[in-house]
């Protein structure tokens, strides 16, 4: 993962789909997906997240060859085009993952956490990507259907540890791993709000921790506010999540995040920030 002097990263979402709920069809065209990752890179961006499969609820799945026509163009034009940020490839497919990695990519982002396809935890290790692991109650298709856990924090971050270790058991190095408590993926308005308020403790697993807010249905509930005036709820939870430990923030609108975050950065005390960066998850490319 990118550092930055600030210790945070932000992560920008190039959704190469024609159903994303946010933004499905906007980039579809490879070459308005190069552009607008290009862009976001511009406003702050340094990890660029492609995906060529929505993962929103009740999505249907894509075939592999399907995705990979849609991302490996705007994986390479963004190699070509010159982008610094680091390239991420969103998917759960082993074989997605390994022709991402091959064209640029350097960050495995599995929403499955390895569970989708058992040979992906093979191409993470073999390739020594940096990966990103999230938790998801069940699949996209059914994981809003009445989610329920015994006590959700406890529960996500016992899944997230059990799947470092699994990810560590089978060659991938820990320093590479990033966790995700995947806020939206099977979890009710008040377990998302439960997760961000006690982040600090998926914080402790001593990983760098994604937050993944951005636009999501849980802040329209509380607002009132459609997917596209969700902007100012986006930023406040980015803002807390930060104040709790969080580092990578996946987000639409990379520049009016990057600005929020460099003024939390500039008065909310660091402790992770005086540890020395040691792998490839806080290293510059």
């Amino acid at each position: 993962m990118i550092a930055t002097p600030d210790g945070y990263a932000v992560m920008g979402i190039v959704n190469v789909t024609p159903d994303s709920f946010s933004d499905g069809g906007f980039w579809l065209d490879a070459g308005a997906a190069i552009r607008h990752g290009l862009e976001l890179e511009s406003d702050g961006a340094v990890i660029l997240d492609v995906g060529g499969e929505s993962t929103r609820p009740g999505a249907q799945p894509v075939p592999a060859d399907e995705e990979l026509a849609r991302v490996l163009p705007v994986i390479e034009g963004l190699r070509s085009a010159g982008a610094r940020a680091q390239i991420s490839i969103d998917t759960s497919k082993a074989s997605v993952a390994a022709a991402a990695l091959d064209a640029g990519a350097t960050l495995v982002n599995d929403v499955t956490a390895l569970r989708g396809d058992p040979e992906m935890v093979d191409v993470v290790a073999q390739s020594r990507a940096d990966c990103c692991l999230m938790h998801m109650l069940g699949e996209p298709r059914t994981m809003q259907n009445d989610p329920h856990y015994e006590e959700v924090v406890s529960d996500v971050k016992a899944f997230l540890q059990d799947r470092m270790a699994f990810a560590v058991d089978r060659g991938v190095a820990e320093e590479r791993i990033l966790l995700d408590p995947g806020i939206g993926f099977g979890k009710t308005l008040e377990h998302n709000l439960e997760l961000i308020r006690r982040l600090g403790e998926v914080v402790a697993l001593g990983r760098p921790v994604v937050i993944g807010t951005s636009r999501k249905s849980f802040l329209g509930k509380i607002t009132g506010s459609p997917v596209e005036d969700r902007l100012a709820a986006t930023i406040a939870t980015n803002v807390l999540a930060y104040e709790r430990g969080a580092r990578v923030f996946r987000v639409h609108d990379a520049g009016p995040v990057r600005d929020a975050l460099a003024i939390a950065a500039a008065t909310v005390p660091r402790p992770w920030a005086t540890t020395t960066p040691t792998s490839s998850t806080m290293s510059t490319t």
